[in-house]
């Protein structure tokens, strides 16, 4: 599921200023003849139309533009539930369409009666009635509004992830995740040679004796599960749902300035309910006495290939 392509959502200002200057330009698009009293109801009955079809429209696409619950695999409503505020998010939803019908249904009314007004001053009262309550409602749905956008906005962060075989490639930032990923996937993520790079969950792909392999990059943690940032909480539930096994990498280089045992107690707090593989980066920093201590069994990107190809079978 890719969420990158959901629109804006704008105000309710923004709505209804954009509603009535198309009522007003549409009323005054063509010359009217006829009766005096004919021509002024065609013209508010233009106005209220145009108004209508206008939210109308705008509602139906936000409501069309979000995913439906039914439609996103369980990963995606677990994620939905852990960074929005899903009741208000779901009710946000539902008063945009609440609007939408209550808006069709003035719109039967006034333009039933200004039909049948029988005067210029009572077609005036009814418009501006109808307008007034158009208004009501927009305001009512201003903070729905608000929610909407700032619930696309976290979306707009979300993984792609597809429903197949997956391994997640973890540890601290900058020990070097990201450019293993294009190793073992042959992506070309962009690296940066500083801490917190990776700012979403990068994917790669590969295929192994024709299965297809999903690799998902998951932002640098900090294991701390009581201050996780948004892309934080998206990763550690990507590797509680998704991950078959979990590749953790190891830097002890230096360079990412995580110690040996901070890396060794993120690894303890992720190794008891998942298949790890350990793989050592940056070699080409160290000597091989540094290596010959390390004192966890790891893998070669070819070992790694060749039980990623076992398990895949399984």
């Amino acid at each position: 599921m890719n969420f990158q392509n959901l629109p804006p959502i704008e105000s309710s200002k923004t709505l209804l200023d954009l509603a009535f200057r198309r009522a007003r330009e549409r009323s005054t698009a063509k010359k009217l003849t006829g009766k005096w009293l004919d021509i002024i109801k065609r013209k508010e009955s233009t106005k209220i139309d145009s108004i209508k079809d206008t939210l109308v429209t705008k509602f139906l696409a936000i409501l069309q533009s979000f995913p439906k619950e039914y439609d996103l695999s369980s990963f995606y409503v677990k994620l939905m539930n852990l960074t929005l505020d899903y009741p208000v998010y779901k009710k946000s939803l539902a008063s945009v369409n609440w609007g939408s019908t209550r808006i069709r249904t003035f719109h039967r009314q006034y333009a039933s009666k200004i039909n049948k007004a029988r005067d210029r001053q009572a077609i005036t009262h009814l418009s501006k009635e109808y307008y007034g309550r158009i208004s009501s409602i927009l305001k009512q749905l201003d903070k729905h509004f608000h929610y909407l956008e700032k619930s696309r906005t976290i979306m707009r962060t979300y993984p792609d992830i597809k429903e197949m075989f997956t391994i997640c490639i973890f540890g601290f930032p900058n020990v070097g995740k990201t450019t293993f990923l294009n190793k073992l996937t042959g992506s070309t993520a962009m690296t940066a040679p500083y801490p917190f790079t990776t700012t979403s969950i990068n994917t790669g792909y590969t295929e192994i004796n024709g299965h297809k392999i999903q690799v998902l990059d998951v932002p640098g943690t900090l294991g701390r599960a009581a201050k996780m940032n948004n892309i934080e909480l998206q990763a550690k539930l990507v590797v509680d749902e998704l991950a078959k096994v979990i590749i953790y990498v190891f830097d002890i280089s230096g360079e990412s300035a995580y110690t040996l045992e901070q890396q060794e107690e993120l690894l303890h707090k992720i190794s008891k309910d998942h298949l790890i593989l350990i793989y050592l980066s940056k070699k080409d920093l160290l000597s091989q006495n540094q290596i010959n201590r390390f004192p966890h069994k790891h893998f070669s990107l070819e070992e790694i290939n060749k039980e990623i190809e076992l398990l895949v079978e399984i």
